[in-house]
């Protein structure tokens, strides 16, 4: 089983823009989550095809779970 930390941003044309984190921390909270995206969208550090990212969307944990089928 695999998870993913997807943190969801609003950009200056108000479209969403997602940033995927393979394998986070098990014992991330809330205000660490919202830190760290306040700080990305005030260093300015990614840019998208719809401006700069302007206001956190919200955060998601992504549990992926694999099951190889023998044919």
């Amino acid at each position: 089983m695999s998870k993913k930390l997807e943190l969801v941003f609003k950009n200056q044309m108000d479209r969403t823009s997602r940033i995927s984190v393979d394998e986070p921390r098990e014992d991330l909270t809330e205000f660490e989550i919202t830190e760290a995206m306040n700080a990305l969208i005030e260093k300015n550090i990614f840019k998208t095809s719809g401006g700069d990212l302007k206001t956190i969307s919200g955060a998601r944990i992504i549990t992926t779970q694999i099951e190889e089928l023998t044919v």
